[in-house]
């Protein structure tokens, strides 16, 4: 529970730290709210990845099976969900009071809540892939390792496997940063009507955040 909370800390306040800067609000304090929202999201998330291997040790389930779901195959969806999750909801203000969009010379055009969840959703999946593949991928690559018996001593697999984990995350940073670009795009008719009638653009951008 508490390796899961650090976790989520970190990619919560990193997330909060790189969202796009455009809702305000005078009502209450943005950021109060974005802290208490990724607080709520840490110890939701923290909960649900420590849950499974809770309950494994709670009732002593100690089959094969139900070891290799646990600890081997649920982590990886569990982690890249949860870490989607975090993101949607630190970000939840882009969704409810949008972010600006801008036209090809950068002029901005109006705010957009509907490119406000693009970005969102985007930038959710996004690191959904990098955490979920970070560590699906090394569980498959010790597998094989264990079983061409590449490392004789037995005391070594736990560096290699953590070699194999900051590899893997080294290569899906750059993978995931690029599945959309930076300056999202957002077409002419998926923009609200108030925006479209200012303009008569056909292509805005905006940006996402990371």
């Amino acid at each position: 529970l508490f390796l899961q909370f650090v976790f989520h800390t970190y990619t919560t306040a990193f997330t909060l730290v790189n969202g796009n800067g455009t809702p305000k609000a005078e009502e209450y304090s943005l950021h109060q709210k974005q802290i208490f929202l990724g607080l709520g999201a840490v110890s939701y998330s923290a909960c649900i990845g420590a849950l499974p291997l809770a309950f494994v040790n709670r009732y002593v389930l100690k089959s094969s099976f139900m070891q290799l779901v646990v600890r081997k195959l649920l982590p990886a969806p569990l982690l890249g969900l949860t870490s989607a999750f975090t993101v949607a909801m630190v970000r939840s203000p882009e969704f409810d009071n949008g972010i600006e969009v801008m036209d090809r010379n950068g002029k901005v055009i109006g705010v957009s809540k509907k490119a406000g969840e693009k970005a969102v959703m985007e930038t959710a999946l996004s690191r959904a892939v990098l955490f979920g593949t970070t560590f699906f991928l090394p569980e498959v690559l010790m597998y094989c390792v264990q079983r061409a018996r590449l490392v004789k001593n037995p005391r070594a697999l736990g560096p290699v496997r953590m070699f194999v984990i900051m590899s893997v995350l080294a290569g899906m940073l750059p993978v995931s940063f690029s599945m959309f670009p930076q300056c999202g795009e957002i077409k002419r008719a998926d923009l609200e009507q108030e925006i479209l009638s200012s303009t008569e653009e056909t292509e805005f951008f905006y940006n996402r955040g990371i």
